[in-house]
C-alpha cells in the first residue's frame, strides 16, 4: 500500500457497480474530507476477495476495474488506490489492517458501510472499528445500507437482476442504465452476409443480461449511436449500429441497454433472420 504524508479521509470496498449504496458512501467521504481539510482516498481491491479465497469460485463482476475506478473518481474522490488482494493480505488481523491504513495513509477519518466487515475471516466489524478509532486517532462514520424494493441494495442482488433480464430494477439500484463495456472482436460475419454487419463484443466484465434482442445506445469514444443488440444462450454478444460503416476491430465500445425487444429465436433460413432483424429495427425506431 502506498505511503502518503498528507492527512486523509478513507473508504474501503470492492465498489462493484458503484451502485446507489456505494454512491452514498462516496458522497459522505467527499463531504467529510472537505469539512476537515483532508484528501479523500478510496481503496478498492483486485481480484475480488471471493475469487482468491473460494478455491476456484469466481464472482461475475458488474463492471471492469477500469470502469469502476473511473466512476469512483467521477464521484469527486481525490485518489482511488487499487490494492492487489492476495491470500497473504487476507490473513491480516483486523487491527493489523487498520494500523496499516493509519500509518501508511495518515488516515484521520474513515467512512464505511454500516455492515462493513474486514480483516482475517472478516472478524472485524463496526463495533471493533469504534474501539480502534480511539487507539489510532481517526474519526469514524458508518453509513447505513440502502433499501429498495423490499431489500438492501447490493452488488450481488443487482448481478442477479441483470442475469435474469430485469434491467429496469437493476438500473434503479445503479442510478444509471445497465451497460456492457468490451472490445470489438471478429465473429462469424453472418450479419454482413444479410446486410446487417454487427460488431461482436468481448466484454470486460462477467455479469451479462439474459439471452434476447435489446434496444441499445452505443458509445464509441466521444460519439454516441443507436442500435440493436443480440445476446445468445452462449453469451455471444453482437450489436448492429444504425448508419455506421467504420472498421472498429480492436476498439473498446460501451453498450447502454434500453428495453428488451424479444427473446432469442432460431431461424431456418438467412432470409427469415433478415426479415426478423428488419422488424426489430422498426420496433426500435418507432
Amino acid at each position: 500500500m502506498k505511503k502518503i504524508s498528507y492527512p486523509t479521509a478513507v473508504t474501503i470496498g470492492i465498489f462493484d457497480g458503484v451502485h446507489k449504496g456505494h454512491q452514498k458512501i462516496l458522497e459522505r467521504l467527499v463531504k467529510e474530507a472537505k469539512r476537515y481539510g483532508l484528501k479523500s482516498v478510496a481503496i478498492t481491491f483486485d481480484p475480488h476477495p471471493v475469487d482468491v479465497l473460494s478455491g476456484g469460485g469466481k464472482i461475475p463482476f458488474l463492471m471492469s476495474l477500469e470502469h469502476r475506478v473511473r466512476l469512483i473518481k467521477e464521484a469527486g474522490v481525490d485518489y482511488c488506490f487499487v490494492e492487489r488482494f492476495t491470500k497473504r493480505f487476507s490473513k491480516l488481523s483486523p487491527e493489523g489492517f487498520i494500523k496499516i491504513l493509519a500509518d501508511r495513509l495518515n488516515m484521520k477519518l474513515l467512512v464505511t458501510g454500516g455492515n462493513f466487515l474486514f480483516g482475517s475471516k472478516e472478524k472485524g466489524d463496526t463495533t471493533l472499528l469504534k474501539k480502534l478509532s480511539g487507539i489510532y486517532g481517526f474519526k469514524l462514520y458508518a453509513v447505513p445500507p440502502m433499501k429498495m424494493n423490499g431489500g438492501y441494495i447490493s452488488s450481488t442482488r443487482i448481478r442477479r437482476l441483470i442475469e435474469r433480464g430485469e434491467l429496469k430494477k437493476a438500473s434503479d439500484m445503479l442510478a444509471r442504465p445497465v451497460t456492457i463495456l468490451g472490445t470489438v472482436v471478429k465473429g462469424k460475419r453472418l450479419g454482413r452476409k444479410i446486410g446487417f454487419p454487427t460488431a461482436n463484443i468481448d466484454p470486460h466484465h462477467e455479469a451479462i443480461p439474459s439471452a434476447g434482442v435489446y434496444n441499445v445506445g452505443v458509445r464509441l469514444g466521444k460519439a454516441s449511436y443507436r442500435g440493436i443488440l443480440n445476446i445468445d444462450t452462449h453469451k455471444v454478444i453482437e450489436v448492429y449500429i444504425f448508419h455506421f460503416k467504420k472498421d472498429i476491430y480492436g476498439r473498446d465500445i460501451e453498450v447502454v441497454f434500453g428495453r428488451k425487444i424479444r427473446n432469442e429465436k432460431k431461424f431456418k433460413t438467412l432470409e427469415a433472420l433478415k426479415k426478423q432483424i428488419q422488424l426489430d429495427i422498426l420496433q426500435t425506431v418507432s
